[in-house]
């Protein structure tokens, strides 16, 4: 079935006690709209309706659901409740808060808390240059938080990217739409296309998806942070795998940014996923200079020796 552009609910649509004022953004998978609670207090809603398998046209509220298409359709829907209802007893301040979850018009919806900024994509389109490290630093350090938060709760983001990266108006970070969902619907065998962002999914993400873990998330934040220098996502890494024609952040920006930072990158930025940091906290530990990474993979001493001579420059200032 192709890709439909589903009618959004109207402006103004009761659902609950939920109140509609206007759609946020929306994609193949979801809609995403701003509304007010009965106390009108602002509220982001998303709407489980991918594309692929439903569509809403008209005045009905419910989504027409061809039979063939009705068994996936309940399964997918079944993971995105199960993915808000995990979210749901998440409590992190880095970490999008969903407040509410229910089944409306043969679907499911998400409550969150509604944030004020702009998307991490945003905020590097605005700047005409490159961010500087200091910056970079601070809010990927403050992100990885939250990310740690996830992990230790046996959950996977999956679609880790600066357009899912929200910086608040205080300029702290928070994780938003998460993707597990969307790759589960993709793993069950379907004939939907793959659903994920090239340029920042991991190559477990293209191909051989049982390696899926916490280095896959760790690829696609190197690769959110090599934007944040390039003002451009990296080469997808299914076209890496073919012809690896990525500059190393080591090689793009020596001399701009400390030599640290960029073997971080790089190191994130592996295609084979058991040469990346393997947790969230290894990657913290490197970012912070506190701990050398252990690299046990050839090609890797320099960085071994680099992480080592910085740690102890580091005590020795101290």
């Amino acid at each position: 079935m192709p890709a439909q552009a589903n009618q959004p609910l109207p402006e103004g649509y009761q659902l609950l006690n939920y109140r509609l004022l206007r759609v946020l953004s929306s994609g193949g998978f979801s809609i995403v709209y701003l509304a007010h609670d009965e106390n009108e207090v602002p509220l982001a809603i998303k709407e489980y309706l991918p594309a692929q398998l439903a569509l809403r046209t008209g005045d009905r509220a419910s989504p027409s659901i061809p039979e063939e298409n009705l068994a996936t359709f309940r399964y997918g829907m079944r993971c995105f409740f199960d993915e808000g209802r995990a979210l749901a007893r998440l409590s992190h301040p880095n970490v999008v808060r969903v407040l509410n979850f229910f089944r409306a018009n043969e679907t499911v919806y998400l409550v969150m808390r509604y944030e004020r900024g702009r998307t991490l994509q945003e905020h590097v389109h605005a700047r005409s240059g490159s961010l500087p490290e200091s910056w970079v630093r601070r809010t990927f350090a403050q992100l990885l938080n939250g990310l740690r938060e996830v992990h230790t709760n046996k959950m996977l983001h999956l679609d880790i990217k600066p357009g899912n990266i929200y910086i608040r108006n205080d300029g702290t970070p928070v994780l938003i739409d998460f993707g597990a969902a969307r790759q589960t619907l993709t793993e069950e065998g379907t004939k939907l296309p793959p659903m994920y962002t090239p340029g920042y999914a991991s190559p477990e993400h293209h191909m051989r998806r049982e390696h899926l873990g916490p280095w896959s998330d760790i690829y696609s934040v190197g690769a959110s942070m090599y934007a944040c220098l390039a003002l451009a996502p990296p080469q997808p890494a299914d076209s890496r795998l073919e012809h690896d024609r990525l500059v190393p952040a080591r090689k793009a920006w020596t001399g701009k940014y400390s030599e640290e930072l960029l073997t971080i990158v790089d190191w994130c930025l592996r295609l084979d996923h058991l040469e990346r940091p393997q947790s969230v906290f290894e990657l913290q530990q490197a970012l912070r200079g506190l701990k050398e990474p252990v690299l046990k993979q050839r090609g890797w001493p320099i960085l071994g020796q680099l992480m080592g001579a910085v740690a102890k420059l580091r005590k020795r200032r101290a």
